[in-house]
């Protein structure tokens, strides 16, 4: 008993995992492990019984927690939003104006996966629309079966690091962070990632060729009435558009100070990105509209068709991340007008029908309670868990690591990293985060840095083998038999569960370098650094005060007026009080 009684947080900890190797449900895992040893310690009196008394206050506590309440609006805007078909157009889009290049598909499908991660969020969603659109069209024109694979579910899996993502929800609940600044944090290494992935498109583009080959000629539909392909007419628009958005980011500063009416001098720099690009994009789809209305016939089929499919999901991702970037809105409130606009796009489409939104509102009810049910359960968990002395435990555990810092972060991330064969990124954040969050703090780890992460390295929980989650989405989906193709009648071989692991391993790898390359270079993870306070000009101004001097009353003292002791200086109107310099 006594040995039961002093190791009470690893036998704990160590029953939760049985109780997941067993295949039990995790939120009730956590919430039957909770109770369980809670009864238990009660019963040994190693807790108190009023311990239990503080479940429903936590419970509720949760239930009125306003940051939850993003995840069900975002999940909401990027189902309606891949229902009503913008994946589908932007695919055949973006896939059209790469095409003649080698990669042309890949870079399409990597385009639209970061584009689809800023306006969904929903993981799911992205892996599940670009390989049931451009999985077959990858097969129909040549691309080896494990880049089309790899790059479908690398490319979707950035829903969970780009900004709108619910991972970054969850972990700025969990590490007691604003969403805001983990969406700020986020910004950059997000884009890197896609950034290196289109990299390695272009590396196998140069060396092998063969296996991402360009479209044929007779695939390329949107061409002038002459033959003429259009793409000048693109460039020239696109040109003008990054010129306008490159001029307003320079003078951004003298923008930010005449609206505000005083003087700014420097801008958050992931602020200035989202607000440039929107004033670039708002720019091109006035020239197009412009065009279009009056019939001047200045831009070809191909531009017009670019700047009406981009357009729209570009301004919602302002609408979105720009009002939370600017504070004009918490992310919340940036997720219900995410919604709305997915509803005004979605009839603006002529394609929001009962059948879709109820479709939407059911996915959305069904993640929302099981968020919220690991939730209830993690608490349950974490109120015994703390009961037992259990962060202590940890933190005795991981502080004494060598390395300092460096050595926490290691040991945290390789952690994780196996820990993500066999649990989803909810889980990792509900049961592994609250352990670590606080040793980090003590440590001098920001939170937010830390957060962002380990969002990029819960990534890779969707690619690995043999349980990431992306891999079963696009297995769900991909030909597992041999079948003939629509257009070219030729005869397309299945895709094996083999090709769609080995073509998601290099992503990983590159997933891996992004989280080295974060923890050697903190600055990637950008954000807001507060005013520092110089404390050799500070003034205090106490206006009209007069405390009393000789025989005056001090209001926090009434006795200091008859006793020399409690007498205080003087305060004139305005006048300064000096610090003394030691």
């Amino acid at each position: 008993m006594e040995f039961i009684a002093t190791n009470m947080a690893p036998i704990m900890f160590a029953g939760l995992i049985a109780f997941l190797l067993i295949g039990f449900p995790l939120a009730f895992s956590l919430g039957a492990c909770g109770l369980f040893f809670g009864f238990i310690g009660i019963e040994m009196g190693i807790l108190p019984e009023a311990l239990m008394q503080a479940l429903p206050l936590r419970i509720f506590g949760i239930m009125q927690n306003d940051t939850l309440l993003a995840i069900p609006f975002f999940t909401l805007m990027g189902l309606i939003l891949e229902r009503s078909g913008m994946a589908e157009d932007l695919l055949d889009t973006v896939g059209q104006v790469f095409g003649p290049v080698r990669g042309g598909l890949a870079f399409a499908v990597i385009l639209v996966g970061a584009l689809l991660a800023a306006t969904t969020g929903v993981v799911a969603a992205s892996v599940i629309s670009m390989g049931l659109i451009s999985l077959p069209i990858m097969l129909r024109y040549g691309y080896d079966r494990r880049i089309a694979s790899g790059t479908i579910v690398a490319s979707g899996t950035l829903a969970q690091i780009i900004p709108p993502s619910l991972v970054l929800i969850v972990l700025a609940d969990q590490l007691g962070r604003s969403v805001g600044d983990m969406y700020k944090g986020a910004f950059v290494p997000g884009f890197m990632l896609v950034g290196f992935y289109v990299l390695l498109i272009v590396l196998l583009a140069i060396f092998k060729p063969k296996m991402v080959p360009a479209l044929p000629p007779e695939a390329r539909t949107f061409r002038e009435p002459n033959g003429d392909s259009g793409y000048l007419s693109l460039l020239l628009l696109t040109i003008a558009s990054t010129a306008i958005a490159l001029v307003f980011a320079d003078h951004y500063a003298a923008v930010h100070s005449w609206w505000k009416g005083e003087v700014v001098e420097h801008v958050a720099k992931d602020e200035t990105i989202v607000v440039s690009l929107c004033a670039g994009v708002a720019l091109a789809f006035v020239l197009a509209l412009a065009n279009k209305v009056a019939r001047l016939g200045l831009l070809s089929k191909l531009a017009e068709r670019v700047t009406f499919v981009l357009v729209p999901p570009l301004l919602l991702i302002f609408l979105v991340l720009g009002t939370v970037f600017l504070g004009v809105a918490t992310p919340t409130e940036g997720g219900a007008m995410g919604a709305v606009g997915a509803f005004i796009l979605a009839v603006a489409r002529r394609r929001l029908s009962l059948t879709l939104l109820k479709q939407a509102l059911n996915a959305t009810t069904k993640l929302s309670c099981f968020v919220l049910f690991i939730l209830i359960g993690a608490t349950i968990f974490g109120l015994t868990f703390q009961g037992v002395d259990g962060p202590r435990w940890v933190e005795h555990l991981l502080s004494g690591l060598p390395g300092g810092q460096l050595g926490f972060l290691i040991v945290v991330n390789l952690m994780v990293f196996f820990l993500a064969f066999f649990l989803d990124y909810f889980e990792l954040a509900f049961i592994v985060v609250p352990l670590v969050a606080p040793v980090a703090d003590k440590l001098g780890i920001d939170l937010v840095w830390f957060g962002v992460l380990l969002a990029v390295n819960m990534q890779t929980s969707f690619m690995h083998p043999p349980f990431g989650f992306a891999l079963f989405y696009l297995r769900s989906v991909a030909p597992d038999k041999e079948y003939t193709d629509k257009v070219t009648k030729k005869r397309i071989a299945p895709v094996t569960t083999g090709q769609i692991i080995m073509g998601a391993l290099p992503f990983v790898f590159i997933q891996l370098v992004m989280v080295g390359l974060i923890i050697a270079f903190p600055g990637i993870v950008s954000r807001d650094k507060p005013p520092v306070l110089d404390l050799e000009h500070v003034e205090i101004n106490i206006p009209n005060a007069d405390f009393g001097g000789a025989g005056g009353s001090d209001p926090l003292n009434p006795d200091s007026g008859s006793d020399p002791q409690f007498e205080t200086p003087n305060f004139k109107d305005d006048a300064p009080l000096e610090i003394p310099k030691e």
